[in-house]
């Protein structure tokens, strides 16, 4: 047998493959962005925004001086409690946090947990360490103004999907190594963790949203040219560790034809031999975004499902 879409994610995606657009080349970042960021804005806007949540704007201070943009969302009338930093998704090179509004909205309404959306800086204008240290920065934020915002320090959370997966799992590796601030529970959706990941996997070609050619573009802008080689750290790519010991609990999902399918089932067992609790998901049939794109299949419901209940146990 072989590997085939879920037949309700599949409806979802036929309008996307009748259009028949040209993937743009590799090493074509101008036109990644420009294919990608209206789609991610209206995949975002497809699903009703919620009106009990309130959002509001904040500034952190990154080690070089720039001011990074942070937007606080938090359901009307919550108790003080658990916090999350959200890290959007976007290769490390598109992506605003103003085109995820509507998920962190979501999560957020039906959680009761309020989240912190992460305007990084991106590549390749800002590389690798400026995206991490930037979530550094905004963790930092969060912890000195915990009180405030009715916080427990003790429970906040990273969270990303696709490279804001794998920037919420490098910063639980840097402030580990830091020694603090810190990270209660690491949340990693389809996470983008290894610059390795080159050869593709016939059984996945055929349906991938983010193919090899994008993580061929993606990881060079960030890591310049290291990508690939010996002397890249974990805080860059996490699939680098080499010692999970002391790393928060993480919960870790990813779909069976997804091109990060291998390196976050490696993730994910490399956590657990290092003792460190994890809960994994592997949706059979789901390609990267399936979530997004296909949110009415039963499979998405019941990742966000799976979602919500871990931000609450937070």
């Amino acid at each position: 047998m072989s590997l085939n879409l879920d037949p309700e994610i599949a409806a979802a995606l036929a309008p996307m493959a009748e259009s028949g657009f040209a993937p743009p080349p590799v090493g074509d970042v101008a036109g990644r962005r420009a294919m990608w960021e209206p789609i991610i804005g209206a995949a975002s806007a497809a699903q009703p925004i919620p009106d009990d949540v309130t959002t509001s704007e904040y500034y952190a201070t990154a080690g070089d001086g720039a001011q990074i943009k942070m937007r606080w969302y938090a359901k009307d009338g919550a108790t003080p409690g658990p916090a999350v930093l959200f890290f959007h998704g976007g290769g490390y090179i598109f992506g605003h946090i103003d085109l995820f509004d509507g998920p962190v909205s979501r999560y957020v309404s039906a959680s009761g947990v309020p989240m912190l959306s992460v305007e990084y800086r991106r590549a390749p204008e800002h590389p690798f360490p400026t995206p991490v240290e930037d979530g550094y920065a905004a963790l930092r934020w969060l912890h000195e103004h915990a009180d405030e915002l009715g916080v427990d320090p003790d429970r906040i959370g990273v969270m990303g999907d696709s490279a804001g997966g794998g920037m919420a799992a490098a910063l639980a590796i840097l402030t580990r190594d830091r020694g603090g601030p810190k990270v209660a529970r690491q949340i990693l959706l389809m996470p983008m963790l290894d610059d390795r990941t080159s050869t593709p996997d016939p059984h996945i070609a055929p349906y991938v949203l983010w193919s090899y050619d994008d993580s061929a573009t993606a990881w060079p802008a960030l890591l310049g040219d290291a990508a690939g080689g010996p002397d890249v750290p974990a805080t860059a790519a996490p699939a680098r560790l080499e010692d999970a010991t002391g790393l928060p609990p993480a919960y870790i999902e990813v779909g069976q034809i997804d091109v990060f399918r291998d390196e976050d089932l490696a993730y994910a067992t490399k956590l657990s031999r290092a003792g460190v609790p994890v809960e994994f998901h592997l949706h059979p049939g789901a390609p990267h975004e399936f979530d997004s794109i296909a949110f009415e299949s039963d499979v998405a419901r019941r990742a966000i499902a799976d979602r919500v209940r871990v931000l609450k146990a937070i």
